[in-house]
């Protein structure tokens, strides 16, 4: 995905916290040398990135003044999580969601933390071990394919990821397939100006952007919260197909 990305679905934080884009935030992109947009599509990633150095990645995405704008003990509330539900995380990079998503689910709900890196999903699956929360299913995901099961998941979960998947109207229709018919998008991103935080502004996707490329592939915006300081939360549903 992060050319989902091709290989680390992505997270970013940023400049307060010493993250620069070179620095993102979680991941999801692919191995690639390169932070160069992909000229000639407008679905593809803006940025790629290398996430296999997993101690650089930890101290990235656990910086400790993360919580204090990302808010993690908000955004399962944020998501309309419940009990027993099944939640899946794209590009889930270390896990630092992973927790508080298992928390709000509880133990008959299920939390798949996804991402194409490799280390990264060894480390969340070490992480669920030293944080007794067996609900986490660490998985290895593919770029064009985070590999969930058939109609098996109530909320996708996507933060900080978005702008570094390819071909994302593509990705969108693998997301409807894992879908329960209930089931919704939750697609958490930078806003597109100047912020302590985050990616610098030609990196990033507006809000309407968003909107828009979800409206081309066939879902509907049905919520939005301006609850995180730095970042817009959209929720969609697809669209019901004509009859």
């Amino acid at each position: 995905m992060r050319r989902l990305l091709a290989p680390v679905l992505v997270l970013l934080l940023a400049a307060a916290s010493g993250m620069t884009e070179e620095e993102p935030v979680p991941p999801q992109t692919q191995p690639s040398d390169s932070g160069a947009h992909h000229e000639g599509h407008d679905h593809d990633a803006t940025m790629t990135h290398s996430f296999a150095d997993v101690e650089h990645w930890v101290s990235v995405f656990e910086d400790p003044n993360r919580a204090a704008w990302q808010k993690p003990e908000a955004v399962p509330g944020i998501l309309g999580l419940r009990p027993g539900d099944v939640v899946a995380d794209i590009g889930a990079g270390t896990g630092y969601f992973n927790r508080y998503l298992a928390r709000a689910v509880g133990e008959a709900g299920k939390v798949y933390a996804a991402d194409v890196e490799p280390t990264l999903v060894e480390y969340m699956k070490q992480r669920a071990v030293r944080e007794a929360t067996p609900q986490v299913l660490a998985v290895l995901a593919k770029p064009d394919d985070p590999l969930l099961p058939a109609a098996g998941v109530d909320v996708i979960f996507i933060c900080n990821t978005w702008h570094h998947i390819d071909d994302r109207l593509a990705y969108l229709g693998r997301l409807r397939h894992a879908l329960k018919p209930s089931g919704r998008l939750a697609i958490v991103d930078f806003q597109k100006r100047e912020l302590p935080v985050g990616p610098p502004p030609e990196h990033k996707l507006t809000r309407d952007e968003v909107v828009a490329e979800l409206a081309e592939a066939g879902w509907e915006l049905r919520t939005e919260s301006d609850a995180l300081p730095y970042q817009y939360t959209l929720i969609f549903t697809p669209r019901a197909a004509p009859r």
